[in-house]
């Protein structure tokens, strides 16, 4: 199976589940030390369009930056002072085992907690991106733990449709849907 390169200005849907299908997360700590590390190591590379995070496995639609639009004080390196170059897939790599050795540390566990490597897939067309989005967000509900992509608390979805702040690329998703209210709707009759 050839993995495939994660390239400058390219969307991406990446995604990745517990080794053995296990849990990745526990608790809401959890969660919220995931989205923490989402946004140290991984803002720094890609514009974040949604995301996902289920019990066991967990799934993002992201833009990877152009490399003129990377921000070197926006990156955290801590064996060198500057890097000799930026590779948003050693970016994931950096991400994920943070959040590995965080849990192994506090649920007194060992070995790998994600299956490798991390799954990514090139989203090529609009029509795709827009799939992606609703599939993302319906995703526990496709799962049938909730009734509505509303009902689900740890999914971007309604970072998408409030008016706080936030690091998401929210204009950019409701574009696509063409306001609020479709996007609802979508949501909604997916």
């Amino acid at each position: 199976m050839q993995i495939e390169k994660i390239e400058f200005g390219k969307f991406y849907h990446i995604f990745n589940r517990g080794n053995n299908s296990q849990d990745i997360f526990f608790e809401e700590e959890n969660y919220l030390y995931f989205l923490k590390l989402l946004t140290k190591y991984i803002f720094p590379v890609a514009d974040i369009y949604c995301y996902c995070l289920m019990n066991n496995h967990f799934h993002l639609l992201i833009r990877i930056k152009e490399f003129e639009e990377l921000v070197l004080s926006d990156f955290t390196f801590s064996t060198v002072e500057k890097p000799k170059s930026f590779d948003a897939s050693r970016q994931f790599s950096h991400f994920f085992n943070a959040y590995t050795l965080a849990i192994n540390k506090r649920y007194k566990r060992s070995g790998s907690l994600f299956e490798k490597p991390f799954e990514r897939k090139l989203v090529e067309n609009e029509t795709y991106l827009v799939q992606l989005i609703l599939y993302i967000h319906n995703n526990p509900k496709n799962h049938g733990i909730v009734d509505r992509a509303e009902d689900y608390k740890w999914s971007s979805y309604h970072a998408i449709l409030s008016d706080s702040p936030t690091k998401l690329q929210r204009n950019k998703v409701l574009e696509y849907f063409d306001d609020r209210e479709n996007f609802v709707f979508c949501h909604r009759n997916d």
